[in-house]
């Protein structure tokens, strides 16, 4: 039976991949977390073989929880969801260690195969994610600017052109606000522009928010 933990901050979500889950005989949710600290926690003290971990969380960024995850089990099968398209944070989520990375919009029953796929040992690397991987596949000069950034310069950015400001950011990702500036100052450097505003429109230009 595959052990499932299910961290997502919207209550009807996780109502909802339940209900998906406890139709399917080879697997049960055994336990359910609306934070970071939750997840965390659950996993410390209970068998678990596969988290369902939102990209997003009121309490901390989803690919520090991962890491977090990570560092504490290794061997933990991590499936990162999101409603973000794959081309924004599977590589990362990848990188960072996650197994797998499925958009919200995703059919119940590919779901299920990434489940087992991840609890199996193996990646599951949807078609989008596949596209996105060989888009790395490409010489430095063909790269993105953003694609240099870390992943705490990268959520900042998200964040600043998403109309945030630095307080509320600071507030966001559990971070002081001397910091936030600082990863401010270090991504406009390597991105090469100026403001705020040249960072949202590229931002928006190249589809990274909403």
């Amino acid at each position: 039976m595959i052990k499932v933990l299910i961290a997502d901050d919207h209550s009807i979500l996780r109502r909802g991949l339940a209900q998906i889950i406890s139709e399917t005989p080879d697997m049960q949710v055994c336990g359910e977390a609306e934070n970071s600290a939750q997840a965390v926690r659950f996993a410390r003290e209970h068998p678990v073989d596969v988290v369902l971990l939102d990209i997003t969380l009121p309490d901390r960024n989803g690919l520090d929880t991962l890491k977090q995850l990570k560092k504490e089990k290794p061997k933990l099968a991590v499936l990162m969801l999101s409603m973000h398209p794959e081309d924004i944070y599977a590589l990362r989520a990848i990188k960072a260690g996650a197994a797998g990375y499925l958009n919200k919009a995703s059919a119940p029953a590919l779901l299920v195969t990434a489940i087992r796929q991840v609890a199996g040992g193996r990646r599951y690397i949807s078609p989008a994610v596949a596209e996105a991987l060989a888009g790395t596949i490409v010489d430095g000069a063909d790269r993105p600017a953003h694609a240099s950034l870390s992943d705490r310069e990268y959520e900042t950015m998200r964040l600043i052109a998403s109309g945030k400001t630095v307080s509320e950011i600071a507030a966001e990702m559990s971070l002081s606000v001397k910091t936030v500036s600082v990863y401010r100052a270090r991504l406009l450097q390597k991105m090469q522009l100026k403001n705020n505003s040249e960072l949202t429109h590229y931002a928006l230009k190249n589809q990274l928010v909403d």
